[in-house]
């Protein structure tokens, strides 16, 4: 090591220009055909090669067709059944109707004003009854002269 130091931004910029100097990377012409000859779009079957259309030099247009061309086979052409997006969640069972009149969302979403009115005092006669009936029970229960088994 020197006993002078060089300052940092001094030595990096003149690192960063002898960088290309040092390591210029390949040129790689943009006309130049693939190595290996290609093969008919019409010939390919799905056995076919198709990493030929896979090299960089093929033009993207190209490759874009053999893809296509390959995954119209119908080993290809099958949608993944875990994924979340390839079926029909359209089709599904139908709420019934006295289990979505309980739903309070539903109720106050789907339900107009005067359904909903109508929907609540079936339910307070309902609670009513079920009351009735209970305070009958109990009445039956304390009946003087009766033990309890």
């Amino acid at each position: 090591m020197s006993d002078e130091k060089e300052p940092f931004l001094a030595r990096w910029s003149r690192l960063k220009r002898q960088k290309p100097a040092d390591a210029s990377p390949p040129q790689v012409k943009q006309g130049d055909e693939p190595q290996k000859p290609l093969p008919p779009l019409e010939s390919l079957t799905p056995e076919s090669d198709f990493s030929v259309f896979m090299q960089p030099k093929v033009k993207e247009e190209l490759r874009r067709l053999a893809l296509k061309k390959m995954f119209r086979d119908p080993h290809f052409n099958v949608p993944d059944p875990f994924e979340p997006f390839s079926g029909d969640w359209t089709a599904g069972e139908v709420i019934p109707d006295a289990l979505l009149a309980k739903l309070s969302q539903a109720r106050t979403l789907l339900l107009s004003p005067e359904e909903r009115a109508a929907l609540d005092e079936k339910e307070k006669a309902e609670k009513e009854t079920a009351q009735k009936e209970m305070l009958e029970k109990e009445a039956k229960a304390d009946e003087p002269g009766r033990q309890d088994t």
